[in-house]
C-alpha cells in the first residue's frame, strides 16, 4: 500500500511543495510505465513513513509534468533529487537500493 506520507507534485505545485519546503525534499521523477520506478516505490513508501516530519518525499510524473524535469536536466527515470532549502544537494539516476536512498536522506537531515 502506498504511503500517505508521499506527496504528489505537479509543475504548478513544485515551488510550494519543494522549493519552499521547511524540510529537505526527496523528489522522485517517475512514470507509470517505468519498471525501475515501480521497483523503488516500496522503498520510498517505507522511507516516507520512517522519516515523516524530517524529510518530505515527493513524486512527479514526467509524462504529466514536463517543465520541471527539463529544468533539472532529467534525462532518465527514475531520477531522485534531494533538495535542501530549495537547492539541489544530491541526485541519483536509476533504481537505487534502499540503503543508498536512506543515506541520501540522512545526509540531508544531518
Amino acid at each position: 500500500m502506498a504511503s500517505k506520507n508521499i506527496v504528489t507534485v505537479t509543475d504548478g505545485a513544485f515551488e510550494s511543495e519543494v522549493s519552499k519546503s521547511s524540510v529537505p525534499v526527496l523528489l522522485d521523477f517517475w512514470a507509470e510505465w517505468c519498471g525501475p520506478c515501480r521497483a523503488i516505490a516500496p522503498y520510498l513508501d517505507e522511507l516516507a513513513d520512517q522519516y515523516a516530519g524530517q524529510v518530505k518525499i515527493c513524486k512527479l510524473n514526467v509524462d504529466d509534468n514536463q517543465v520541471t524535469p527539463s529544468k533539472f536536466g532529467v534525462r532518465g527515470i527514475p531520477t531522485l533529487v534531494m533538495f535542501k532549502n530549495g537547492q539541489v544537494v544530491d541526485q541519483i539516476v536509476g533504481a537505487a537500493p534502499k540503503q543508498k536512498l536512506e543515506t541520501m536522506i540522512k545526509n540531508a537531515i544531518a
